[in-house]
């Protein structure tokens, strides 16, 4: 019999999907306790927060082998193995593979594109995810087939940088394409985090033309001031992303964006925060992740010059505050219509374009139809017909 094996996971979605196969190796061998961390290194604060649970366990679980992975494991793999408790750290990124991670019996989050090419100046995910690299059209297809035949729903495609995908002369686009042309049963198939940049014209069709490509992306935007995008090296301008959203919602007006920011960049002065907070509405945007700059060592722009971090703080407030009222806006105007919906636990489900509706007493799993009646400002609620 294996011995119990537990995990941590911090960080985004591909480390989810990274920590269920983890998970499942883990448990296929395990001779002894072991609580696997799965670390992050977007920023230097969830870096302290991996070695403050790394210490926690090693207090609370002193028999249990310790072994550390992800990102911040594999940029500084000697400070983590010195750490009291550890075992073993994998510091290998390891060899690209078309994996995924379940929520419950609804969506599946398919890996097919793994590491980063590019050098912004906030960030070291490429020195813990290493080079771009893609899986093999025919190897996502089969998982996803697989997926499909064992009752999900919904596939979500997700990578470090999604939109860099090419295997085999295929884009982003063309994988897309490929699943929704080989996986008729498919019901829906999502993206995860896109660089608007980078948007293939395959894709751009696929969403005008796909209606099982669901319509909601969410954009890697970062700034909407030119010169704060420069610094950051983005490879789009403002205008870039504001005729994206324009041409997208002209093609699909049912499409309804999301976006990251990082506020308080060095620099930043208030007209060029003022030009992120006016995208929001330029872009017509609904959903924001909004991150408050702090310096991550090791990355160019740590040696810039600082903004105040209580001004950092309180423009991330106003941004947010604008997310709050964009999505307020978005949610009174679905008030009245019917909308198809697939349910997750814990009682809610999402619309086609992600929008959170609340089903008290669904079944996880299920497709229905929904009337709108109301929000309580961050979810719809409505009846079931």
């Amino acid at each position: 019999m294996s011995a119990a094996v537990d995990i941590v996971t911090f960080g985004c979605r591909l480390n989810y999907v990274d920590s269920e196969r983890l998970l499942r190796e883990a448990r296929a061998g395990a001779q002894s306790e072991r609580v696997i961390v799965n670390t992050c290194a977007v920023t230097a604060e969830a870096t302290r927060q991996a070695r403050q649970a790394i210490r926690r366990l090693h207090r609370e679980r002193p028999a249990a082998e310790i072994v550390v992975a992800g990102c911040a494991a594999r940029i500084d793999p000697a400070s983590f193995a010195a750490m009291d408790g550890v075992a073993r750290v994998l510091a290998e990124p390891g060899a690209p593979r078309a994996d995924s991670a379940a929520e419950g019996q609804t969506r599946a989050f398919l890996a097919v594109q793994n590491g980063c090419d590019h050098s912004c100046t906030f960030c070291i995910i490429p020195l813990g995810r290493g080079p771009s690299r893609s899986i093999a059209p025919a190897e996502v297809v089969a998982e996803a087939r697989g997926l499909v035949e064992s009752g999900k729903r919904e596939i979500v495609l997700t990578g470090v940088d999604l939109t860099s995908y090419a295997a085999e002369g295929v884009s982003l686009g063309g994988l897309t394409r490929a699943l929704l042309r080989e996986l008729p049963q498919l019901e829906r198939l999502r993206l995860s985090s896109i660089d608007c940049i980078e948007a293939d014209a395959e894709l751009l069709d696929c969403m005008r033309s796909e209606p099982r490509l669901m319509p909601h992306l969410h954009l890697s935007l970062q700034a909407g001031d030119d010169l704060i995008l420069k610094r950051m090296k983005r490879r789009h301008s403002r205008d870039d992303a504001i005729r994206f959203c324009a041409e997208l919602r002209e093609a699909r007006p049912d499409i309804v964006f999301g976006a990251d920011f990082i506020v308080g960049f060095p620099t930043e002065t208030e007209d060029m925060f003022a030009r992120t907070l006016a995208l929001v509405e330029q872009c017509g945007l609904t959903h924001l992740h909004v991150f408050p700059y702090s310096p991550r060592p090791g990355t160019p722009a740590a040696l810039m010059p600082q903004v105040n971090s209580a001004l950092v703080k309180e423009r991330a407030a106003r941004l947010r505050a604008a997310g709050d009222a964009a999505l307020i806006r978005h949610l009174d105007a679905q008030i009245g219509k019917t909308l198809r919906v697939l349910t997750e636990k814990g009682g809610m489900a999402r619309a086609e374009d992600f929008t959170p509706i609340r089903t008290p007493g669904a079944e996880a799993g299920r497709m229905l139809d929904m009337r709108v009646t109301g929000h309580d400002g961050k979810a719809l609620s409505g009846q079931m017909l």
